[in-house]
Parts: C-alpha cells; sequence; structure tokens
C-alpha cells in the first residue's frame, strides 16, 4: 500500500483530539480526551493540574493510534497544535517545575518577571519558559524547539524575522536570556522525531517526525482553507474570534491584532473576541443538570444536539431575552459579567440557548466591523469553524446576523486537520500550502441569509445590543468592589 497518513494533535482549552489524515482531508482515525477542569482557586489564576496536558494528548494518542486500521508506518508525519498564550516553565531536563498556566491566568498577559520569588525560581530550578506547544514538542522529541508562530502575548519575539529579537533592551525588558529559550522553527519544519519514552507512553511510532505548525487560531485558519481577500473565519472554540488574511504585519492597530499565520512569513487580522464563547455553552448543559443527560441519553443524541432541536422553533430574538456573553472577565477589566436580561416564566431553556447563540454571533459582528473599518477589507464571505459549526442553528443566527453566505466544511475541526496539512507539506507528500488546501480542505454545507431575521437582528444590535454594556458594566463595578 503506497498511500500515506498524517497525524493532526489539536489541544484545545477543554479537551485534546488526535487525528489521523489520508492525502484527500478524510479522517481514518481520531479520538478525543477531555481535560481536567483548570486549577482556578482565586481571580486571575488558572492552571492546568499536574501534567493534564501531556496526560490528555498521550491518551488521545494511543487511541487513535489503536483505531487506526493501516500499517503504522504509513504514518509520515505528526503536526503539533496547542492552545496559544500559555506559558510554562521547565527545568533544565525539560519537566514542569510548576502547573502550565492557561491562557485565562491574568499572569500570562504580563511581562515575565524572572526576579519574581527569585527563591522558589532557585529552589526549582527553572531553566526554560516556552509555551504549551514548546513544552508538548520537548516531551515527544526531547529537543528544546518550538514553532515561532505560536510566540503570541509577552514574548522577546521580532514579528518582521519570526525569530528571537536581538535587541538586549528588548530581551531586558521581558528578564529573559537566549538560555531560557528554546530554539524556533518555522511552521512545516520538523521540531525532532518522537522518542522511545514517548513511543511508549503514547503508541506513536517510535522516529516519527514531530512537525511544527502556529498557534491554535492560525492552524484553525488553514484548516478552514482561509486564503482569499474578503473571506472571514469565524472560530467558534472556547476563545471565539475572526479572522481575515492580512498583508503585512501592523503593530499599533486598534481593533484587531497582526497574528503570525500557519504560512512562513504570513499573517491574519484577527478581531476582538469572546472570551470562554463555547465555554459559555458547556456552562449551560453543566448547568441544566441530569434531567437533560437522560433525556439526551434516551434520544440517543448529544445534550447539545437535543438543544439544537428545541431551539429551531424560538424565534430571532429569543422571545426578548438579550444574554451578554461576558463570562471570562479580561484582567484589566475584572469587574466585567455576563448577563442574561429579560427572563420571563415563558422562557424556556432553549431560549437562553439560542439567545447566547444570539450574543455570540452579535458581539463577533461588532467585533469584524471594528476591524473592517480598520483595514479597509471588504469581507464578502463568511466560514465558521470549531465544534459550533455542527450545529445548524448556530450556521443560520451567524448568516442571518452577519447578512452573508455562510460555510461549514466537511471536516468542522480545522485545527487538526491544519496541523495534518504541516505534516503533509513537511513529508513532501504535498508541494505547498495552497496544494494542501486544493487536496484536504472540502467544503460542505452553505447557509443563506433570511432577510427577515437580517434586519430584526440589525435593529436590534443598533437599538440596543451594540451599547449595552455601557448600561450594565457600570452596575457590574460596584458589584466587584463590595467582593
Amino acid at each position: 500500500m503506497n498511500q500515506k497518513f498524517f497525524i493532526g494533535v489539536d489541544c484545545g482549552t477543554q479537551s485534546s483530539k488526535v487525528s489521523i489524515f489520508d492525502k484527500r482531508g478524510n479522517v481514518v482515525a481520531s479520538s478525543v480526551q477531555k481535560l481536567r477542569a483548570l486549577n482556578m482557586p482565586k481571580a486571575g489564576v488558572a492552571e492546568h493540574p499536574d501534567d493534564d496536558v501531556w496526560h490528555a494528548i498521550s491518551i488521545a494518542c494511543r487511541r487513535a493510534m489503536d483505531a487506526f486500521p493501516y500499517n503504522p508506518h504509513t504514518i509520515v508525519g505528526l503536526g503539533l497544535c496547542t492552545i496559544r498564550c500559555c506559558l510554562a516553565e521547565l527545568n533544565q531536563r525539560g519537566e514542569l517545575v510548576s502547573p502550565m498556566l492557561s491562557w485565562m491566568d491574568e499572569r500570562v498577559a504580563k511581562t515575565y518577571d524572572w526576579s519574581a520569588n527569585s527563591k522558589r525560581k532557585k529552589e526549582n530550578q527553572v531553566q526554560y519558559v516556552t509555551t504549551s506547544s514548546g513544552y508538548i514538542s520537548h516531551r515527544l522529541t526531547g529537543e528544546f524547539k518550538d514553532t515561532s508562530a505560536n510566540y503570541e502575548g509577552q514574548w522577546p519575539l521580532d514579528k518582521l524575522s519570526w525569530q528571537w529579537s536581538r535587541d538586549a533592551s528588548f530581551l531586558n525588558k521581558f528578564c529573559l536570556h537566549p538560555e531560557n529559550l528554546f530554539e524556533l522553527v518555522m511552521p512545516g519544519e520538523v521540531l525532532g522525531k518522537v522518542t522511545k519514552t514517548a513511543a511508549n507512553k503514547t503508541g506513536l511510532p517510535e522516529g516519527l517526525p514531530v512537525i511544527a505548525t502556529a498557534n491554535d487560531k492560525a492552524v484553525e485558519a488553514l484548516g478552514a482553507g482561509l486564503r482569499e481577500d474578503g473571506d472571514l473565519l469565524i472560530s467558534l472554540g472556547t476563545y471565539i474570534g475572526g479572522m481575515v488574511q492580512g498583508k503585512h504585519y501592523v503593530a499599533d492597530a486598534q481593533s484587531y491584532f497582526s497574528n503570525l499565520a500557519c504560512r512562513p512569513n504570513h499573517y491574519l487580522y484577527e478581531s476582538g473576541g469572546v472570551r470562554n464563547g463555547m465555554g459559555t455553552i458547556s456552562w449551560l448543559c453543566n448547568l441544566l443538570g441530569k434531567g437533560i443527560v437522560n433525556e439526551a441519553q434516551q434520544a440517543g443524541i448529544s445534550i447539545e444536539q437535543m438543544l439544537n432541536q428545541e431551539a429551531r422553533s424560538i424565534a430571532a430574538g429569543s422571545d426578548g431575552l438579550i444574554t451578554i456573553p461576558e463570562w471570562l472577565a479580561p484582567y484589566h477589566k475584572p469587574y466585567k459579567r455576563g448577563a442574561l436580561l429579560g427572563l420571563t416564566a415563558r422562557h424556556t431553556r432553549a431560549h437562553i440557548y439560542k439567545s447566547i447563540i444570539e450574543a455570540i454571533a452579535l458581539t463577533m459582528k461588532n467585533h469584524v466591523d471594528a476591524m473592517q473599518a480598520e483595514t479597509g477589507i471588504n469581507i464578502t464571505s463568511l466560514s465558521i469553524s470549531g465544534g459550533g459549526a455542527r450545529s445548524d442553528i448556530f450556521m443560520q443566527v451567524f448568516a442571518d446576523v452577519f447578512a452573508l453566505t455562510t460555510r461549514r466544511n466537511k471536516i468542522v475541526d480545522s485545527a487538526g486537520l491544519g496541523a495534518a496539512m504541516c505534516a503533509a507539506i513537511a513529508s513532501n507528500e504535498i508541494d505547498s500550502f495552497d496544494k494542501a488546501i486544493q487536496n484536504m480542505v472540502r467544503p460542505d454545507t452553505r447557509f443563506e441569509h433570511n432577510a427577515t431575521n437580517t434586519e430584526f437582528y440589525q435593529r436590534l444590535n443598533t437599538r440596543i445590543f451594540k451599547d449595552i454594556t455601557l448600561q450594565t458594566d457600570p452596575l457590574f463595578e460596584r458589584v466587584h468592589a463590595m467582593h
């Protein structure tokens, strides 16, 4: 058999997914392992417990390999994609010396202070400071290498050269020295090969090349096929963001930031987003408790599928129920809170579910409008990726709010596919990123906007939703001051 296969590892905030793809972008085996709940003992702290990220990836890899129906040696590369804006402190052997910080931890948004808690640093012998991808790369390969395109946030990275800055004053600002940092490689390049120890832990073939990708949103954009001017991708993850192709790096943009793309020396412009976006859906499912779990099990469907079915009959506007999707406050505005406004006795769980979806879509519309106005980019088409894209309700609401034809691909878990595409390119099975998109990304369903719903959402947004936090934030600031 001459067919070759590629592994895409997609480690997010809530779970790790490992999928094995063929050259046409078909999934031949996959597995998902949920991560444990973050350790959040107080406001501003969000840590992955123990060695949970590596543990979840190991389990998902082994299960996917167990389900793989062909010779393991037909797998020629593994693309590694992990959640961005995390921070890991390692000793000389590459072992964690403290829990890995989630992107939700406010400490990752601040300049790394090597001198802070110097006694603890000395006792733990912190040698390296890296990202989630750097840490997992080391666990898989034993190398101290990482992708340059996952250093979003407070890092001494030159975003024009995609390498560590050579400016000593810039490095000193971060209290980091070259010996504290991993060697950087570009997306689509080899990080190393799976060691015997890692092979025993994960079930992966020893010696399998591990390929660098980028930050998770950029990998998702590649896997969704984002490449044309005017295309917009909305990524429905725990953090929800909107992306368009960028021409060059812009350091001082006000309504978006220049994200390093999964294509070397390319950029994405990424709008503001919704923090804990799809986590809000998870929150609702957990809140509904065992009753809906039992109902869904009896029907042979997931809780989300049951809510989707129930929400079909809910008209645009959720019968006057409005959600403010602020379930996770940013560190510089800790008073921010989510809210359900306008509840009455006639509202059901389906109303709450649809209201959350509408709030996510309206929030993203306002963020994208601001980015579009600043960049001058004319957005003409919309794609949705991530788990929420499986929901027809999600897709239709986005089509109605944006007044655009909205596309869902056959593979909605685009980050895993994008990671596999990088592995296919690195192994020379596909000769370019454009060819990888052509071969492996396959459009599926299109959703046309409903003119009546679009007109309603435009009025709702203009008259109420767009400025609603100007009314609620002062109240929440007073509430925050009391605690």
